[in-house]
């Protein structure tokens, strides 16, 4: 698909050079900081180097007061508290750290995953009423309940409390309960994008600064936080890049949580992991569990310290890994046929696809897949019981929540974000959706936004990457400087640089793996070819490395192999250069 590439505007040159000569580092890096809106020293120390003093109070947030009070009651009265999570990574991961923390301050308490199939998503009757059986008095809910109006009514009249601990959009009506969700219109805390796991560290800091409790155990929780956070792509800026800074420093530590251990040896991988390798190489594994099997299955390995259970449950999560990419590769493949069939598809702002069997499990990833292709607001349903459950996707800038809202009385009920929701609703109503659908966003979406766009912080040359006497074999300062953006993720991106008039050496350049274009890059004005690599672009191969030039748009990574690490580009896009007329 065509991409639009859009070169982010340059900062004045004179702050540029301000900025580096108090930084005292290459203008490129100065240049880099001041298009993140970092203009002063103490902005870039703060960025560089993120403190865990920093983070907001927590008693910022509405309603936090009254859930520490709520907390010291049940504790005081020796009351049982259900916690009740969702089972993706996000409400998984936040399962693990409540319980973690309500056992080391002395809580009675259990957890409750819900079952996909069965209960779907959010808070559910069974859990309810699971609670109830189990003489809980108060129901901790991660990751949802913003929109369980009537179910947490009903729970009220069993006489059971709710503090809900989620970051999803309010609907028009908020629960009679205990809301931590910084999104409320009337909620003062200063940062909104918190994921539903880093709610309920807030929580936990809420109650231990307030029980004048020591942190060390609460901060030895943020490996789950950070997992969370790259999991949901919620943007890495503010608190979370600080509490992902700390998380990935646990993550990569000798102190490393055994469930992670286990996973990352079932997976063999050993390698220090960035937020980006987090969000290939762990969520997809954590989110498995829940996908095909259990969303248990996920917290018992966070929390267990047991080798042979340790063992056995990362086995079974690479097993459903496994499973759950079969099944995705499968699902797209056959949706891809199907669209084939659609009348006047090509022509449509979005695509709404329908099927009996698929796995319920993995339809949001394939909604994932299928929005990318064809980059256009998508909807993937499946039978559930009597009615539909969906994975909805949206594209860059288009508020795909708000359409759903236009479309509520054709749905049993929604919920999500601008970019994803999911939803469920009759089977009988689907056709009629489809076309409220499309209309709704044919009449709201702008051309612009249904045109991928790539975006590019600076355009260098390769004489740019190296200092003097660097090369290729060895990783350049500037990769080194640039290494120190890390975390990075939405609000905060890898830094992707764009080079004209490139040439492909034609001796090694190949098709490698599933479909990626295997490289070796050179420019005129430059002494040395760089290794490159660009993932699914191997269908360029047979329009490009003729001997002509190609402009490349690029992240600088590297890359280990038998022990030796060397510099590599990592080409997003490439194209034949322009020739002026």
């Amino acid at each position: 698909m065509q991409k639009t590439w859009l070169v982010q505007q340059l900062p004045e040159k004179s702050e540029v050079i301000r900025l580096q000569e108090e930084l005292k580092v290459p203008q490129l890096i100065s240049q880099l900081l001041l298009q993140r809106g970092i203009t002063t020293f103490e902005a870039a120390r703060s960025f560089f180097r993120p403190d865990l003093s920093d983070l907001h109070d927590p008693f910022l947030m509405k309603d936090m007061q009254e859930a520490v009070e709520r907390l010291e009651t049940v504790k005081k009265n020796k009351e049982k508290i259900l916690v009740f999570g969702d089972y993706d990574v996000d409400g998984t991961t936040a399962v693990a750290l409540m319980s973690l923390f309500l056992k080391h301050a002395d809580f009675i308490f259990e957890y409750y995953i819900p079952d996909r199939y069965k209960e779907g998503y959010g808070i559910s009757i069974d859990g309810i009423d699971y609670a109830k059986k189990q003489e809980c008095k108060l129901i901790i809910a991660l990751d949802c309940g913003i929109t369980a109006v009537d179910k947490i009514d009903y729970a009220k009249e069993l006489g059971i409390d709710f503090i809900i601990c989620d970051h999803h959009l309010p609907g028009k009506k908020v629960p009679n309960a205990i809301v931590l969700d910084p999104k409320q219109n009337d909620c003062a805390y200063p940062y909104k994008e918190l994921s539903g796991c880093g709610i309920g560290f807030k929580l936990a800091q809420a109650y231990i600064q307030k029980m004048k409790l020591s942190t060390d155990f609460l901060y030895g929780l943020l490996d789950l936080v950070a997992i969370a956070i790259a999991a949901d792509i919620v943007p890495v800026t503010g608190e979370n890049r600080i509490l992902a800074y700390y998380g990935l420093e646990l993550i990569n530590s000798k102190n490393q949580r055994k469930g992670l251990q286990a996973l990352l040896k079932s997976a063999n991988k050993e390698s220090t992991l960035t937020l980006t390798n987090v969000v290939f190489i762990l969520a997809p594994r954590i989110n498995a569990a829940g996908r095909i099997d259990s969303g248990k299955n996920a917290v018992e390995l966070l929390l267990s310290e047991e080798n042979s259970q340790l063992n056995a449950l990362s086995e079974k999560i690479e097993q459903d890994n496994a499973l759950r990419k079969e099944l995705d590769r499968d699902i797209t493949e056959e949706i891809l046929e199907q669209s084939l069939e659609i009348e006047h598809f090509e022509k449509r702002n979005t695509t709404v696809v329908y099927g009996e069997n698929w796995h319920k499990g993995v339809i949001g990833i394939v909604a994932s897949r299928i929005m990318e292709t064809y980059y256009r607001p998508t909807v993937i349903l499946t039978s559930s019981g009597e009615s539909a459950s969906g994975s909805v996707r949206s594209v860059s800038g288009f508020n795909v929540y708000e359409a759903l809202e236009k479309c509520s009385s054709l749905l049993i009920q929604f919920g999500g974000h601008a970019a994803a929701a999911g939803l469920s609703i009759e089977l009988k109503n689907i056709p009629a959706f489809i076309e409220k659908f499309e209309q709704v966003v044919s009449e709201s979406i702008s051309k612009e936004q249904l045109v991928r766009k790539e975006r590019i912080d600076a355009e260098i040359s390769f004489k740019d990457i190296f200092s003097e006497n660097e090369t290729p074999n060895k990783i350049p300062k500037i990769k080194r400087l640039l290494n120190e953006f890390e975390p990075t993720g939405p609000g905060n991106m890898k830094p992707v640089f764009l080079a004209k008039n490139i040439y492909i050496d034609p001796d090694n350049s190949r098709v490698v793996g599933d479909n990626h274009y295997k490289m070796s890059l050179y420019q005129a004005d430059s002494p040395y070819k760089i290794p490159a690599i660009g993932f699914n672009l191997g269908y360029k191969i047979n329009e490009l490395g003729n001997g002509e030039p190609v402009d490349i748009i690029f992240t600088l990574e590297e890359n280990t192999w038998q022990e030796r690490t060397t510099l590599q580009l990592n080409v997003k896009d490439i194209r034949p250069t322009l020739v002026p007329c």
